[in-house]
């Protein structure tokens, strides 16, 4: 069978299995078992694929059909331009968040000395992405779950950061001191009642204790920005992905705490993504 060939049969499963993204799960998972990059399996139509890799990649589509997101299939998710490997404790990084680094990197200065925090790091991809992004900056990166942070940990090394990265196991922020110029965080911020609605991808892939934020989805932001105004020194930023319609209450909490310059940033569908604010 041609490469061409290849995708288009699987393609066509993803769309008959009615997936979400049937042409870009079938490019991912074809290339991954190639062990070629997308813009090469584009340009290999016409080859012919070993029978070893052709098994693979119909074990992979299998797999997808039956509701793996590509991202556990393959073991690692792309996030700003990097991959990053995932593991049972992690969550997989999404595109929304991409505009919490953005903000992030909006306001800094890239050749200051910044010490920065990452609450719930999960894969390290929030983290990563900023020491990546920064040249001058240390993160400490805060994860309840040892196997969430050794995969952070991981990530750093593979991304040529590991020396500026500080993984700690702790309960949000509990175990810091003063000192911070950034508390940065993606927490859980679904409402327990509603997790049973999202879908079968997440629910059966995703660690729910990424997800969980409490009956009202705002458990861990109490935590956040409560032991924030504590280790942010005067003038430190906070940033903290929220859901679409947590943007006022999180104003609410922040006033409450003493932050000024409180800001809601809205991702590129228009929906309130990211809530910022400044220590006084």
């Amino acid at each position: 069978m041609k490469t061409g060939a290849l995708y288009r049969q699987i393609r066509d499963q993803f769309r008959g299995g009615k997936l979400e993204t049937p042409e870009l799960d079938a490019k991912l998972l074809v290339s991954a078992a190639l062990r070629i990059s997308v813009s090469e399996l584009l340009l290999s139509e016409s080859e012919e694929v070993p029978d070893a890799a052709a098994g693979i990649a119909l074990e992979y589509a299998t797999q997808r059909l039956n509701g793996k997101p590509v991202g556990r299939i393959l073991g690692e998710r792309e996030f700003y331009g990097r991959t990053f490997r995932l593991n049972h404790a992690t969550l997989e990084p999404r595109p929304d968040t991409e505009t919490l680094i953005e903000t992030v990197l909006k306001d800094c200065d890239p050749v200051r000395p910044l010490t920065m925090c990452d609450i719930g790091t999960g894969t390290g991809a929030i983290a990563v992405t900023l020491l990546a992004e920064l040249q001058e900056a240390i993160m400490v990166a805060v994860d309840i779950s040892e196997a969430a942070l050794g995969c952070a940990a991981s990530n750093a090394d593979n991304h040529g950061v590991g020396d500026r990265f500080l993984p700690i196991r702790g309960d949000y922020a509990a175990a810091l001191q003063h000192g911070f110029d950034w508390v940065i965080s993606n927490p859980p911020y679904i409402r327990t009642p509603v997790l049973s609605e999202l879908s079968k991808d997440v629910l059966q892939h995703d660690p729910i204790l990424a997800l969980d934020g409490g009956a009202d989805g705002l458990q861990a932001y109490r935590q956040i920005v409560s032991q924030a105004a504590s280790i942010l020194v005067p003038g430190g930023r906070i940033a903290l992905e929220i859901g679409y319609d947590q943007g006022e209450e999180l104003k609410n909490q922040l006033r409450h705490h003493g932050f000024e310059a409180i800001d809601i940033i809205q991702d590129l569908g228009g929906r309130d993504r990211v809530a910022t604010a400044r220590r006084v």
